[in-house]
């Protein structure tokens, strides 16, 4: 599949400001087949999520003042599970939210993750924009190693995968009784010994591309920190959903990012949290991964940078630095 190749947003247009809260919080993960079936255990973990969610929304109070900005949300897992009516789902996790006293600011797809359309009032226009691809085009190669440079192991725009370090060598000797010679796997900034990761970004054996669950994760930070512009423009803007208004039959009509509360904080923030299931570790160590090695808009990052100094919050460099995770035992 042909690399798609996009250009800097400030070379189209001017870049869009985006309203930034101090601190974002993803509250929990599951699977639609769980929302539905084990309520009970779903309630459970809100419930034990709404203190937490006072302590950091405290937390942030302390660090950027008492009028700091935050928000909560929670992405559906609509991407890998298609087959289940939006409706039924969202009125199960939103009644099991309301009974354990969360509030939940905003509602995302994880679809849109992957391509989104522009939507204006609620109507989707045009083409969808392709967010998994313009992401990948900024993904930094790896260095050239001899697996690549002998032809063994395709590049990571070819390959689909990505890895933190300097993969295993096994060299192969010509000389009979020679053994072979072995190089572990290292990891690139290693202190002492190495924790090595290799991540499948993607696949090409279904008809159309298939985006690995830790990428759209990293996507999704990505859209939750303001990072990500089309020709300038936003990628998301959450559209208000009227108390009481019928969701659609089809998760494609559900705009990407839903507002359920209209005087929620931005969806967009400065840094972000993520309380999730324990079992996510694997995934959030590869969407770290993934985050350190993206080349980001350089204006788009200055422009967040200016943003946050002008409010006196400090923006790391590192985009992987503002992103934050709680894995939360039992779940």
């Amino acid at each position: 599949m042909a690399q798609p190749t996009y250009r800097e947003s400030s070379e189209e247009s001017a870049i869009a400001p985006l309203p930034m809260a101090h601190l974002s919080i993803e509250i929990g993960h599951f699977s639609l087949d769980e929302i539905l079936d084990e309520t009970d255990r779903i309630r459970a973990e809100f419930r034990r999520a709404v203190p937490l969610v006072r302590a950091f929304t405290e937390s942030a109070r302390v660090e950027f003042g008492p009028e700091a900005r935050v928000s909560t949300c929670y992405l559906m897992d609509d991407y890998f599970q298609t087959g289940h009516e939006p409706g039924k789902v969202l009125d199960r996790l939103l009644g099991v939210a309301a009974d354990a006293g969360l509030s939940l600011d905003y509602l995302a797809r994880e679809s849109g993750c992957h391509e989104t359309p522009l939507f204006t009032a609620g109507v989707p226009l045009g083409e969808p924009i392709p967010v998994a691809e313009m992401v990948a085009a900024r993904l930094i190669a790896q260095p050239e190693d001899e697996e690549t440079a002998n032809g063994g192991r395709p590049p990571t725009a070819e390959s689909g995968w990505l890895c933190n370090g300097r993969r295993e060598r096994i060299g192969r000797s010509r000389a009979a009784m020679h053994r072979e010679t072995y190089s572990p796997p290292q990891e690139h900034g290693r202190r002492e010994h190495s924790i090595f990761l290799d991540v499948e970004l993607w696949h090409d054996r279904d008809p159309e591309r298939r985006w690995s669950c830790p990428f759209l994760a990293a996507v999704w930070q990505l859209l939750r920190l303001g990072m990500l512009r089309y020709h300038g423009a936003a990628v998301v803007e959450p559209q208000q959903w009227a108390t009481g208004r019928e969701w659609p039959g089809s998760w494609q009509d559900l705009p990407p990012v839903v507002r359920l509360n209209e005087n929620a904080a931005p969806f967009t923030a400065y840094r972000t949290m993520s309380m999730l299931p324990k079992r996510y570790l694997p995934i959030e160590h590869a969407v770290r991964v993934i985050l350190d090695h993206l080349a980001i808009d350089d204006d788009v990052a200055d422009f967040v940078a200016r943003q946050g100094f002008a409010e006196r919050v400090d923006v790391p460099d590192k985009v992987v630095e503002r992103v934050g995770h709680l894995l939360l035992e039992g779940s």
